[in-house]
């Protein structure tokens, strides 16, 4: 993927930061190059340019507060949704999108400052005196668009362009042999721009790309250039690496200055150096329009490195391709157990290339499966995928398989026998008001097994109690038979009417011959049906505590009655006769309040 990043909230958009690789990792403008060798002719091309020239920034901000024209490549940032613009051009037969509405070109850029290099808006003819590019990035489909010497004919309604051309930067494509682009090279401009959101930006600890150079003359073309545009003996060709030494007079020409931006800058000439891309003043480094920049600082840093601190790299190398190849296949663990997950791994000899590295799987047993394939990510060396196993009572083995570009690597896995276990699971009934229910529990193998299975099964109380709850019960050498997997046990569960809460007892399994105890122990409940048993007291009795006091007033309908004998028992006279039989009167209206508060 070029980009990182999602779209910018708002587009089109001038100058949005953009991440890097812009184009994939193995790119040209990605290449390391601090290990390629030196061109035999290194020191003479460095001569022709003058050993004493000094680098300068090509890049900056606007030329004073508030102008018009500026320093740099402005760029735009577009979606997939920008309407196409048909542009006519000086080359066309080398021009991408001829003749029909291709480039997404932001109407901001015809009449508003800053959208096209050098400032001035696209309605504004500068053709004689400018480069003019516009340069474009759909950042939906990750597309690079550019143009050179651009001029927007409003009487017209129509742009023109010296040439122009397109960049999926998804890929690698380079630009037919021959064929210019809006650089005299061929090749793209905005990936060898210095950009600030990179080069000043803590968070990035390096530039991972090549830089843009020009310089006063070229002699032709080499990789990765497509396009000639000069034959000036002794210069360098369209297409040409230079490199920043590490060591020059026995210090780092990096460290010549304080400023971290431009030792970042620096860095990156020294691993990746500077691709020379078009005609122009000797190393004028290329880099974006920001009015961010400080050529304050970066004008006497750049002047610090002169062309001698320099070397040409071998002119069109391209770093030896190391393809990668199936290096071998395993499985962990392995052995595995039957039933259970096992991980596969494909190594390979070295990084997956560009869009990675399929490798076709298979398995040679029907103990495990794997997938048709799995894919080692580009700049990977290995991947993982998983393994299924199925349980069985019998190990087996088989081969698993990889191959790539031509070349299968194999490996032995074993899918051991998985363990017979045997389980019973809890089981419930409603009690009933009489006579009996049966409860039946469930004794499981996991799978079957090609043997007969024996155990021993027998109940023991819980709160629930043998003879009264239920029928105790035990066996002895019971089996689940050969190709079956399960057996019941029933045990009869007595019902009545006595309020009671749900109760419980056990069935336990042991002495398992052919299998091992997973779960030897099953809960069986009784569940109660009875009417609802009171959770909390009823009141005292009368003339005990506040009860005495307060009863009389629940007792409600059994209330007149007390009261009406109390008067006629004070008549017929003798006060202890009298509490005696008013205490009797209590007890019989505590009775009836009992059985009006029982369910």
């Amino acid at each position: 993927m070029a980009f990182g990043q999602s779209c910018p909230a708002t587009v089109p958009v001038q100058g949005a930061p953009v991440a890097a690789p812009v184009f994939p990792a193995d790119n040209w403008w990605n290449t390391d190059i601090s290990a390629a060798p030196v061109d035999a002719s290194s020191a003479s091309y460095i001569s022709f340019i003058g050993a004493t020239r000094a680098l300068h920034p090509d890049f900056g901000g606007e030329e004073s507060p508030g102008s018009t024209n500026i320093y740099g490549f402005p760029y735009a940032v577009v979606d997939g949704s920008q309407p196409k613009q048909t542009v006519t051009f000086d080359y066309d037969d080398e021009s991408d999108g001829n003749g029909v509405a291709f480039y997404p070109i932001p109407a901001q850029a015809i009449s508003q400052v800053h959208w096209v290099e050098g400032g001035a808006p696209g309605n504004v003819d500068q053709r004689g005196s400018s480069d003019r590019h516009l340069l474009m990035i759909d950042c939906t489909n990750r597309h690079l668009y550019e143009l050179y010497n651009v001029y927007y004919n409003a009487s017209q309604n129509r742009w023109y362009a010296g040439s122009g051309a397109f960049f999926d930067l998804n890929t690698n494509g380079r630009r037919p042999e021959g064929w210019t682009s809006a650089d005299a090279s061929g090749l793209a401009i905005f990936p060898g721009l210095v950009r600030y959101d990179e080069a000043a930006n803590a968070a990035v600890p390096e530039i991972t790309h090549a830089l843009r150079v020009t310089l006063r003359a070229s002699n032709g073309h080499v990789y990765p250039a497509s396009h000639s545009a000069g034959s000036t003996s002794g210069a360098l060709p369209m297409g040409a690496r230079l490199r920043l030494k590490t060591n020059v007079g026995g210090a780092d020409p990096a460290l010549r200055t304080t400023d971290p931006i431009s030792r970042k800058i620096f860095r990156a000439m020294q691993k990746y150096g500077l691709i020379m891309v078009d005609n122009g003043s000797d190393l004028y480094i290329s880099g974006t329009f920001d009015v961010r920049w400080n050529n304050g600082t970066l004008n006497p840093a750049f002047a610090t490195l002169k062309a001698s601190d320099f070397e040409v790299i071998q002119l069109g190398w391209k770093p030896t391709v190391v393809t990668a190849a199936l290096s071998a296949v395993s499985a962990s663990p392995n052995p595995v157990t039957g039933g259970q997950a096992a991980t596969g791994t494909v190594t390979l000899t070295s990084a997956a290339p560009s869009g990675g590295a399929q490798i076709a799987l298979s398995s040679a047993s029907s103990a495990f499966s794997v997938p048709a394939s799995v894919t080692v990510a580009q700049g990977a060396s290995s991947a993982t995928f998983p393994i299924a196993t199925a349980a069985s009572d019998t190990t087996a083995s088989g081969t698993l398989s990889a191959t790539y570009a031509g070349i299968t690597r194999t490996s032995t896995v074993t899918v051991n026998a998985a363990p017979l276990s045997l389980a019973i699971g809890d089981a419930s009934v409603t009690e009933g008001a009489s006579g009996t229910v049966a409860m039946t529990f469930t004794v499981s193998l996991t799978r079957a097994s090609t043997a007969a299975v024996s155990y021993n099964i027998a109940t023991a109380n819980g709160t629930a109690t043998a003879g009264s709850d239920y029928a105790a019960r035990s066996l002895a050498g019971e089996t689940i038979a050969a190709g079956q997997t399960s057996r019941t046990f029933t045990v009869t569960v007595n019902g009545d009417a006595e309020r009671e809460p749900s109760e419980t007892f056990t069935v336990n399994l042991s002495g398992a011959t052919g299998a091992t105890l997973a779960d030897g122990q099953a809960t069986g409940t009784i569940v109660s049906d009875d009417a609802r048993v009171m959770s909390s007291p009823l009141p005292a009795r009368p003339g005990t505590g506040n009860a005495a006091q307060s009863s009389p007033s629940s007792v409600g309908a059994v209330q007149q009655p007390v009261s009406a004998s109390t008067n006629a028992c004070l008549l017929r006279g003798g006060a202890l006769r009298c509490v005696q039989q008013l205490q009797s009167r209590w007890l019989q209206a505590w009775n009836r309040l009992r059985t009006l508060l029982t369910p």
